[in-house]
């Protein structure tokens, strides 16, 4: 099977190889075709996703993306957003799951968060009053509200989950987030064993911190879920320990979402372990359930061990030892 991989920018190209390092040890049936985007393709051909990267994704329907740069300057959408809208990438889905011996002051996080993935705030149409005065619209539509709603409620249904969470702000949107909330609660009359309830999101984003074991799988508009999935992954140690999935009907995308760190690349420093989860759930996705739980449990063995980490989580390992120590596990 053929997989679209970009290396993205910064420690884009460092992770990438770590994690297919890794992969490359199962000696599963997988090919990598790999494509530069955001600023490195800017830097090549003046375009920040290439003609070529959008044919293999249209070819192999997946996937794998690493950490990318929009170039800073009016005119530039984001690649991700572009993507998604391109690819119709309705679910962002953000398992934020506590590690082995990674310090917070949490512990036994196991939250999921589905995010709507193409409207919103995110569709980006802003209207120009005057100088002064800028209107930003919001678009919430039954069909993206039905599809995001009901897929956290199969993935509550299918993988054992117990409680489904609706995030809004319906007593102040009362006609956009009143839409999202009223199609939540008709919906969860189809899944009476699930327990539900619904919170307004400042008061969500407080109870995350005060008390997220009340949580199991949150559902949410656009903005409230990249908020809030950011949120997620402070209580588990940072967005370079966070995986995400996008899922549309056609296609899947599963990427690490936190930054390229320029500041860093280049010097065996970076920690590779979101675009390692990321690329489990790929491998869930693809039916490779066995393997994705093999790497699992291979990275959750070197977590233990604190001097085989990357710096980032109290070691003082690099990427590279860091990725050696996976593949001893794994070859054990």
């Amino acid at each position: 099977m053929k997989i679209t991989c970009f290396e993205g920018d910064g420690i884009g190209p460092e992770i990438t190889n770590s994690v297919l390092r890794i992969l490359d040890t199962l000696n599963l049936d997988l090919e990598f075709e790999k494509y530069p985007i955001g600023q490195t393709a800017y830097d090549i051909c003046g375009k920040l996703i290439p003609d070529e990267a959008i044919e293999s994704i249209k070819r192999n329907k997946i996937v794998l993306k690493a950490p990318i740069t929009t170039p800073i300057a009016k005119g530039f959408r984001s690649v991700n957003v572009q993507l998604r809208l391109l690819l119709d990438l309705y679910a962002n889905i953000r398992p934020a799951k506590s590690l082995p011996n990674v310090e917070t002051r949490y512990g036994n996080i196991d939250i999921v968060v589905f995010r709507e993935n193409t409207e919103d705030l995110y569709i980006g149409l802003e209207e120009v009053i005057s100088e002064d005065e800028i209107h930003a619209i919001k678009k919430i539509t039954r069909q993206a509200s039905e599809r995001i709603i009901k897929a956290a409620f199969e993935y509550a249904q299918n993988n054992g989950r117990h409680k489904v969470t609706c995030v809004h702000k319906a007593n102040i949107l009362k006609k956009s987030d009143g839409l999202f909330l009223d199609i939540f609660n008709e919906i969860k009359n189809n899944y009476p064993e699930i327990e539900t309830n619904d919170i307004i999101v400042d008061n969500a984003c407080m109870q995350l911190v005060m008390n997220p074991s009340q949580f199991d799988v949150m559902v949410m508009p656009n903005l409230y879920g990249d908020i809030l999935s950011d949120l997620t992954s402070g209580l588990i140690g940072g967005l370079g320990l966070l995986p995400s999935m996008n899922l549309g009907y056609d296609y899947a995308l599963f990427e690490a979402v936190h930054g390229s760190a320029p500041d860093i690349a280049g010097k065996d420093l970076a920690n590779p372990t979101a675009l390692l989860l990321s690329a489990c759930l790929m491998l869930d996705h693809l039916g490779y359930s066995t393997e994705a739980h093999k790497i699992r449990e291979a990275l959750y063995r070197v977590l233990e061990h604190k001097e085989l980490c990357t710096k980032d989580i109290g070691g003082q390992n690099t990427l590279s030892g860091f990725t050696s120590s996976i593949i001893n596990e794994l070859t054990k």
